[in-house]
């Protein structure tokens, strides 16, 4: 089972990687976009941070709720928007429950998603943080359908969050900032990708 501690132990690992990514989340936001992913990522997990005490008494809805609602206040630009949401919505999809299992789990990464794509109008291939989720958690479905363990499972999420990342390099930026390059965008990864495959490697490696 999963448990609020687990939770607090993923936070303490994307904000450790956001840490130390954040200068090179911030170039790849300099040749697309606003330049200011990485420090107003890190911003907003150091404030989720601050509150970790208070974050490990609460059951896990509650605690992805209090994230949410961080993230919302203190990071600008779309990403606060979109994790927030994210968060928000992951938070909905387990309430009530003291522990999550694996399926929950999932499905608060499915309803996280769908509040992303909701609030942004993003599709697949539109060269947003949503062309590496999807594939993730296609990933990490199809391993918990093949009763593989949930650290396989998020294994191959995060792996596949990496491919992904990958293939948005050739894209057209379609949505945000990037999208007003056009053509220009193509031939430098996403940063909201690039941050999502940092969040799936962070879940893989406290919950494995």
């Amino acid at each position: 089972m999963i448990t609020s501690a687990n939770l607090v132990t993923f936070l303490d690992q994307f904000a450790a990687h956001i840490a130390e990514k954040k200068d090179y989340l911030t170039d790849l936001d300099a040749a697309i976009g606003d330049a200011d992913h990485g420090a107003n990522m890190h911003r907003g997990l150091q404030a989720v941070l601050a509150k970790r005490a208070d974050l490990e008494t609460k059951d896990p809805a509650s605690l992805l709720k209090e994230v949410a609602m961080t993230l919302i206040s203190k990071v600008g630009g779309a990403s606060g928007a979109l994790y927030g949401t994210f968060f928000l919505q992951a938070s909905l999809a387990v309430a009530g429950k003291p522990e999550l299992t694996s399926t929950d789990l999932a499905t608060l990464l499915e309803k996280g998603l769908a509040g992303i794509v909701l609030r942004g109008k993003a599709v697949a291939g539109d060269k947003t943080m949503i062309d590496a989720m999807g594939p993730a958690i296609e990933a990490l479905n199809a391993s918990l359908k093949n009763e593989e363990s949930l650290a396989l499972s998020l294994d191959k999420a995060a792996k596949a969050a990496d491919a992904a990342v990958e293939a948005t390099i050739p894209l057209i930026a379609r949505k945000g900032r990037a999208s007003y390059l056009g053509e220009r965008s193509v031939g430098h990864p996403d940063p909201g990708a690039t941050s999502t495959s940092i969040l799936f490697h962070s879940l893989a490696e406290a919950l494995s």
